[in-house]
């Protein structure tokens, strides 16, 4: 099943969901990466791992509580809260 890219103006951003699904694996797993590290923060020290973090944001894009978003403005995908 494809789902059509909608045009998405959540959160101020002028963008189109993209379906994680149609996204590379890989290239999901380095954006995923990306978003759990980026305020620095060292889960270690919670008892948390990378991997953990990774697989928590994995299951809130298959329960549609976080999504893909590409920015038209910036030209840059972000992953956001669902409304």
């Amino acid at each position: 099943m494809t789902s059509t890219p909608k045009i998405n103006a959540d959160h101020g951003e002028q963008g189109i969901d993209i379906p994680y699904e149609q996204l590379n694996p890989d290239t999901l797993r380095r954006m995923i990466e990306e978003f759990v590290t980026r305020d620095g923060s060292n889960w270690a020290e919670a008892g948390c791992t990378l991997e953990d973090k990774v697989k928590q944001v994995l299951a809130q894009l298959k329960a549609r509580k976080v999504k893909v978003v590409f920015d038209l403005t910036s030209q840059t995908a972000n992953l956001v809260p669902c409304p």
